[in-house]
Formats: C-alpha cells, structure tokens, sequence
C-alpha cells in the first residue's frame, strides 16, 4: 500500500474513533476530529503530512501525493 493510500486510511480511522468516542464519552472528543480534518486540509495545500514522513522513514512506498 502507497503511502497515500495509508495516510488516507490513518485519517478515516482516526475520525471514524474520535466520532465514537465522542459519543461514548464525551464530546469534546470532536476537537480531536476537527485537528485531523485541519492537517487534512493543510496537507492537501502545503505537501507537508508528518505521518507520511514517519511512514516514508520506516519504508511504505512513495505514491503522487507524499514523496
């Protein structure tokens, strides 16, 4: 799997628990849904993702986005 392809999963995983979270325990855990989508949204302008930097660092092959 590229490594668009796991940060693109990473993200969704991350929302989808903070989403259930949020509603198991608390809501502020919303905030946490709102920062991913705010690294999304940077991401997507700058290039620069920190998770793809780990990923690229321990060997997941590069894709278009995250070289």
């Amino acid at each position: 799997m590229s490594i668009d392809r796991l940060v693109m999963a990473f993200a969704g995983l991350m929302i989808l628990l903070s989403v259930a979270l949020s509603q198991l325990h608390h809501v502020y855990w919303l905030w946490f849904t709102a920062f991913v989508g705010a690294n999304l949204l940077q991401a997507a302008f700058t290039g620069f993702c920190p998770l793809a930097m780990i990923l690229k660092k321990i060997g997941a092959k590069p894709g278009k986005a995250f070289g």
